[in-house]
């Protein structure tokens, strides 16, 4: 299983970043991982148990993930796990914590934890 934390510096302050990785239609526009992603019940952020659908992009096209947000408190923390399958993860969650690091700064604190399937992929390195 693999788990990191990583913190990322944003250049706009934590309530304008928290907004940009979770208002959906913003985020299909300027991350590059991901094609698509919409909340099933289409509203335009999630909320707590709320259903959303990612679409990767370019190579990452092909992989597709449902995800049920366990926490939703903006603008400092949103967390998610998979629901369902998407290979080649049996297991997925993650949390992104945003805090104010300045007036128009913020940090971007990504915590993840996953597992891949079957077990002979396992042995990929994730670091």
């Amino acid at each position: 299983m693999a788990h990191q934390k990583l913190t990322f510096p944003m250049p706009a302050r934590a309530d304008l970043a928290f907004d940009a990785f979770h208002y959906h239609h913003w985020r299909a526009q300027w991350d590059p991982l991901v094609s698509r992603t919409h909340v099933q019940d289409g509203a335009p952020c999630p909320s707590v148990g709320a259903i959303s659908e990612n679409t990767g992009a370019g190579a990452l096209r092909a992989l597709s993930m449902r995800t049920q947000f366990v926490s939703y408190d903006r603008p400092m923390l949103a967390a998610a796990k998979m629901v369902g399958r998407s290979f080649p993860f049996t297991q997925w969650a993650a949390s992104m914590r945003h805090q104010a690091d300045g007036a128009d700064r913020s940090q971007l604190i990504y915590t993840y934890t996953f597992e891949v399937g079957p077990a002979p992929l396992r042995w990929v390195p994730v670091h």
